[in-house]
């Protein structure tokens, strides 16, 4: 299984940057999805899930801002970055799991800066 996470880069404060994190080889549909990030000096938090049934969660601090979603059929899971602070600079990875696996990507860097 591999995941393949894009679309980091340098965006200025109050821009948008959409992440997407393909995946293969896996019924995408029996995990449930979740982006990540790491600012540096930091430990690894939470950013935001989409769970099998479609639900939700993220962190407060990116609610309101950010939207994750998955695409099943294409094996995709993204994540729409708008109104971006120079406090969500970090490598943001995606993580595919279940009640027994557990797959990450490789990291994206996102930096948002002027």
């Amino acid at each position: 299984v591999q995941l393949q996470a894009s679309g980091g880069g340098l965006v200025q404060p109050g821009g948008s940057l959409r992440l997407s994190c393909a995946a293969s080889s896996l019924i995408f549909r029996r995990y449930s999805t979740a982006w990540y990030r790491q600012a540096p000096g930091k430990q690894r938090e939470l950013v935001a899930v989409v769970s099998r049934d479609d639900s939700t969660n993220y962190a407060d601090s990116v609610k309101g801002r950010f939207a994750i979603s998955r695409d099943n059929a294409g094996k995709m899971v993204y994540l729409q970055m708008n109104i971006v602070r120079p406090e969500d600079t970090a490598v943001y990875y995606c993580r595919l799991y279940n009640w027994d696996q557990d797959y990450w990507g490789q990291g994206t860097l996102v930096t948002v800066s002027s």
